[in-house]
């Protein structure tokens, strides 16, 4: 399962993310709030949006643990398993996604696998003599089932994973979510509880420029570029998620791209700047975006992260936070980094503050995000193959 997130509250600290299954590297997160996310089922979610302190940029942390004093500033969210370790950090939001899924048909016993049997057990699928729309009604349900079944469990938004198949045609996907978005509604789920993860394509984020202009909440991911982030705010998507781990990972190895070497020179990280110049853009514009970042390998990764809306943590991260007590002589100070006050300074260059379309948004990102953008999406695309596969070969369950 996969983001969950909590309509953001001035006061309150949110979470937002995917997900679990109860696989390990099943792809959703969950919000803890001091806490990142409910249960764990690849979900990335968060509870509230992260607290601001009236006027201050740094918090007492006496007698408070590390993750205490982070989740002043950001809704700290777990990158979790969906059933390991939902006691340890309950979630607060989730996301339902394919490898979600997956990890349930793998467990012989979860809460969830009955939300896929009845999937698998639903009349209106199983009357139709297509089969492979038959099994994409299957899929439908399952996904709508497990999907409702969390948004009973987490107080904050589920978010749910549209097929990476889609992500090329703006058309398909607004189908798909409509699809889902009637099955959420026959199950008593109101819209301003459920977020849906689009990839960040010019066609998804063109997808989610006319969801939003209908209320539909949308989560645009798979975002490496500040093209596809100012694309994405200019949209207007709820939630846009940054991954720093693999944008750092793709700096390592490769080479060639201007904005990543232009980060370097500056002395800076480039998954971390960019996530830092995105919250500058969306603050200093005014834009209704959240701001999500997503593989956060470290806890110097967190501090610097501070302030932006999401953090998605792993749980030895989010371990070591909850283990360590937080104490005035810390090596590091925990001061909000990223705030509107610093983003309305920040200066932005005249091409970079253009209406971005289809050709601008695609001529500007580089060989990293072109190549970061594939691999996620044949990753995912992959991922809802093998969910078919498995329908396929699993379909009528037993008893049906």
């Amino acid at each position: 399962m996969s983001l969950t997130l909590q309509t953001p509250s001035s006061t309150t600290l949110s979470s937002a993310s995917s997900i679990h299954s109860t696989t390990r590297r099943s792809t959703s997160y969950f919000s803890i709030r001091s806490t990142l996310s409910p249960k764990t089922i690849h979900c990335n979610s968060r509870r509230s949006y992260p607290q601001t302190l009236a006027s201050a940029s740094s918090i007492n942390i006496a007698s408070t643990t590390e993750l205490d004093a982070v989740s002043a500033f950001s809704e700290i969210v777990p990158d979790t398993v969906v059933f390991d370790d939902f006691e340890k950090f309950p979630p607060t939001a989730a996301t339902v996604s394919s490898s979600l899924l997956l990890g349930i048909c793998g467990l012989p016993d979860t809460i969830f696998r009955n939300a896929v049997e009845m999937a698998l057990a639903d009349s209106e699928c199983y009357g139709i003599e297509n089969p492979n729309a038959r099994v994409s009604c299957f899929v439908n349900k399952a996904f709508a089932n497990v999907g409702s079944d969390l948004a009973k469990l987490v107080p904050g938004r589920v978010s749910t994973e549209v097929d990476a198949r889609l992500a090329y045609d703006t058309h398909a996907i607004i189908r798909k979510v409509h699809d889902l978005l009637k099955l959420y509604n026959d199950s008593n789920v109101p819209p301003e509880r459920l977020l849906f993860k689009i990839p960040s394509t010019w066609q998804g984020i063109e997808a989610a420029r006319l969801l939003e202009s209908e209320g539909i909440q949308t989560h645009l991911t798979f975002v490496y570029s500040f093209a596809q982030v100012a694309a994405a705010a200019q949209a207007g998507a709820s939630v846009i998620q940054i991954f720093v781990g693999r944008i750092r990972d793709w700096a390592r190895n490769h080479s060639g791209d201007a904005e990543i070497e232009s980060a370097q020179l500056r002395g800076e990280d480039p998954g971390l700047a960019l996530v830092t110049k995105a919250y500058n853009y969306i603050h200093k514009y005014r834009h209704k975006s959240k701001l999500m970042a997503a593989a956060v390998r470290n806890k110097q990764d967190l501090f610097s992260l501070l302030g932006v809306d999401y953090i998605i943590a792993p749980l030895k991260v989010l371990q070591s936070l909850k283990e360590s007590v937080a104490s005035p002589d810390e090596k590091y100070s925990f001061v909000r980094r990223l705030s509107p006050q610093s983003a309305a300074t920040y200066q932005f260059r005249e091409e970079e503050l253009v209406q971005w379309d289809h050709d601008s948004m695609v001529n500007a990102m580089g060989p990293a995000a072109v190549q970061l953008l594939a691999a996620g999406l044949d990753g995912h695309a992959d991922q809802a193959k093998r969910v078919e596969d498995l329908f396929e070969k699993i379909w009528p369950p037993p008893n049906v």
